[in-house]
């Protein structure tokens, strides 16, 4: 069966070159007689497999040293909780609402102490970026924090916020190792792999040493960021095949040009699929022009009935996981790294045929 172009929002499209990578090393893995799957996370074998994804990790985004990177379980929706328990050292944090993910993170964060929405672009249904030029950051606050690509509703930052002084949190999920970051500007970065970099069950977190508290009393050991990072992440036993699999997407991008490359490719992959968006005179984009997300992109005929025969007939064509998020309805096309532009080419191809025959 030949392989179709995947539009998931995650989890999502994978490398090929990764997957084959994958399935010659699933039995034996550098001639150590057995996968990944089976070795102990103490062996000497996966320590050099999850030190290489580390090192790795670091070169692709110039990851300062006094950062620290780990690799952690629970899904974000755990880190939501873990972000306030860890940063939030007098339980106040100020949050900017453009999604379902930032709001999940508010909700979290009022449960533990003090979380004030400082700004929100609900009013639109989050098709837009609220201005974060001068929000109103309180000045205890201890962070603010923001979902920077929202993989719902198609938006993204256009520019990082003025935090005032304050540490910067961003849930980069859909958007990690999409283009080139300057990690000094954030004090946390959390993003979980399936949506571009690896399976699910894999979150990476990148936090400066200095914000990591050495001593949380109430909190369970497993909610401190200190015990995986003393730890390596190997506190306890880790996702080790998700982790082996980051590896291998971290060298995949290092041989396509880096996250320079990546960037370039994903603007020029995004470009396609917008420029047909606003020529079409059936299928629009539900986002601001001014703040676009290069991973995914929504869109709607504006009639319900024909959203879901489009949907079922490009499926049919190879061109799956197209239906939008019930929030939006409609459309969408996570377009991510390891989308090929000829996935999208073939996609507007296909729209362009619909919108004919329609």
């Amino acid at each position: 069966m030949a392989r179709v172009y995947n539009f998931s929002a995650g989890p999502a499209v994978l490398p090929e070159d990764v997957l084959k990578r994958c399935a010659d090393e699933m039995l034996d893995y550098a001639g150590c007689g057995m996968s990944v799957m089976e070795m102990s996370h103490r062996s000497s074998t996966f320590k050099g497999i999850i030190e290489g994804a580390e090192a790795r990790l670091r070169s692709l985004m110039g990851i300062p040293d006094n950062y620290k990177v780990i690799f952690t379980q629970g899904g974000d929706s755990l880190l939501f909780s873990t972000v306030f328990m860890n940063l939030a050292a007098n339980g106040k944090a100020d949050y900017v609402i453009t999604g379902n993910w930032a709001k999940k993170a508010f909700q979290e964060a009022q449960i533990l102490g003090d979380a004030v929405a400082v700004a929100s672009s609900a009013d639109k249904n989050f098709s837009y970026i609220p201005d974060c030029s001068d929000l109103p950051i309180r000045e205890d606050a201890s962070y603010l924090y923001i979902c920077e690509n929202n993989t719902i509703y198609g938006t993204k930052f256009p520019e990082l916020p003025n935090t005032k002084g304050h540490v910067l949190v961003a849930d980069q999920s859909s958007m990690f190792l999409s283009e080139p970051v300057d990690v000094t500007r954030y004090g946390l970065i959390h993003a979980g792999v399936q949506k571009n970099v690896g399976p699910a069950g894999v979150q990476i977190v990148i936090v400066r040493e200095d914000l990591v508290p050495d001593d949380l009393p109430g909190v369970p050991t497993m909610l401190r960021l200190k015990t995986q990072v003393d730890a390596g992440s190997l506190y306890n036993t880790p996702n080790c095949w998700g982790i082996y699999v980051c590896g291998l997407v971290f060298e995949w991008i290092e041989k396509n040009g880096g996250l320079a490359a990546m960037g370039e490719r994903n603007a020029e992959k995004a470009k396609v699929l917008y420029d047909f968006l606003d020529e079409s005179e059936l299928f629009s984009s539900t986002v601001d022009p001014s703040c676009r997300s290069l991973m995914n992109v929504p869109f709607v005929t504006g009639d319900k009935d024909l959203d879901a025969e489009f949907v079922a007939e490009a499926a049919k064509a190879g061109l799956v996981n197209l239906k939008g998020h019930r929030s939006v309805g409609g459309m969408r096309a996570s377009i991510y790294n390891a989308m090929p532009r000829e996935g999208v080419e073939a996609l507007v191809s296909f729209m362009k045929d619909f919108e004919t025959r329609h």
